[in-house]
């Protein structure tokens, strides 16, 4: 019976797809982990963990790199909990725009005070925002968020502009034809009034909005940052509200440097933090998982290509490798030896590595499968 290992709580609704499994957060020496905040960079990859899969879709708590090597697949969950950022980000722009916080706040303080009516008339015109209606919303990054959140801003009557150097046809089918598209981001800072921003944390995208690239933007400019921390220098965002640069910075990851500021909102972490979220992560990691533990199947890996196909023959053997010239064919040349026909067979790339798939017409033996290892560039054979 293979082992999952969970190192967070996970949605129950993971229980069903991991029947058969032994499957807790106990499990020693795990074919699979599953998790969602654990920090798993100093944690043992023991040598039969073949998959890690993040409920989520931010895999930096993931030593990416240490597991490819090791021929480790690591999965997330895109889009799974895009509709729970989605609707936060719409939260956002109307808190962007009006002071309703502020004046919520404000409005506490009035307790115990008479004549509360004529304060709050009084009181009220420190609280005056601007509406959503006809203002341009710039779009940072068209995912199965950002694309989703340019949709809904068009339904608010907002004017949209979408930024993304690699938007895939899937998610450019996903966007409404009304959605302005630049592949110039100064020119989206440049235009709009809001900036939600939906791009991974990378070494090219930390830091994209610094003191050079806010100055960039229309003055009194929204940004919203639903994404990660680091996408954004905090000491240079704040220094740019403080002066009205940015009438207003809102972000779901707080830090000392933005907590207490005005007109700086963080929101402790609550992108995705909906019941119906994690319930979809769950299962469509859970899913993923077990695919590629029983099949070998590999969908929505950020470390290795998405390789599948169905199972049509005696025998599949899977092949992590270096991405190199001739070692397909040293591969083959070892199952033809052997006299086994291959019926079906897929390769891909991602960057250095890359994934086989072969459909065998006979099971081949340990001593076959043990030549196929010993080919140089092989990181990771298996056969199920």
């Amino acid at each position: 019976m293979m082992k999952i290992l969970k190192l967070n709580a996970i949605s129950p609704v993971a229980d069903e797809a991991f029947k058969g499994y032994d499957y807790s957060d106990k499990a020693e020496n795990p074919e699979g982990i599953i998790l969602r905040s654990f920090q798993m960079h100093d944690y043992p990859l023991g040598d039969a963990l073949l998959a890690v899969a993040r409920a989520g879709a931010g895999v930096n708590n993931i030593p990416i790199d240490k597991c490819t090597e090791k021929g480790v697949v690591v999965f997330n969950t895109p889009g799974a909990n895009a509709n729970a950022v989605k609707e936060l980000v719409l939260c956002e722009l109307f808190l962007g725009g009006r002071k309703i916080v502020d004046g919520a706040n404000w409005a506490q303080t009035l307790k115990g005070q008479e004549g509360i009516s004529k304060l709050v008339e009084k009181g009220k015109g420190k609280f005056v925002g601007q509406e959503v209606l006809g203002k341009t919303l710039g779009v940072v990054g068209l995912g199965a968020i950002g694309a989703m959140v340019a949709n809904a801003a068009l339904a608010l009557g907002m004017e949209v502009i979408g930024y993304d150097p690699f938007l895939s046809v899937k998610n450019a089918w996903m966007i409404d034809r009304r959605v302005g598209f630049t592949t110039d981001l100064d020119a989206l800072m440049k235009a709009s009034d809001f900036i939600t921003v939906h791009v991974p944390l990378t070494p090219d995208t930390k830091g994209m909005f610094r003191k050079e690239t806010i100055e960039k933007c229309r003055d009194g400019v929204v940004i919203i940052n639903n994404s990660r921390g680091e996408l954004v220098v905090s000491a240079d965002i704040a220094e740019a509200v403080a002066r009205g640069k940015v009438s207003r910075y809102i972000t779901d990851f707080p830090d000392e440097t933005l907590l207490g500021k005005e007109n700086i909102l963080c929101v402790p972490h609550l992108g995705a933090s909906t019941p119906e979220a994690e319930d979809n992560c769950a299962l469509m990691a859970a899913k993923q998982l077990t695919d590629y533990l029983e099949n070998g199947n590999i969908t929505n890996s950020v470390n290795y290509p998405a390789v599948s196909m169905p199972r049509s023959s005696a025998a599949r053997v899977c092949i992590h490798h270096k991405n190199v010239k001739e070692i397909l064919s040293k591969l083959l040349a070892i199952i033809s030896a052997q006299g086994i026909n291959v019926a079906h067979m897929q390769d891909q790339s991602k960057g250095e590595y890359a994934y086989l798939i072969l459909e065998l017409d006979d099971v081949p033996d340990e001593a076959c499968l043990s030549s196929l290892k010993k080919v140089e560039g092989v990181i990771r054979v298996r056969k199920i």
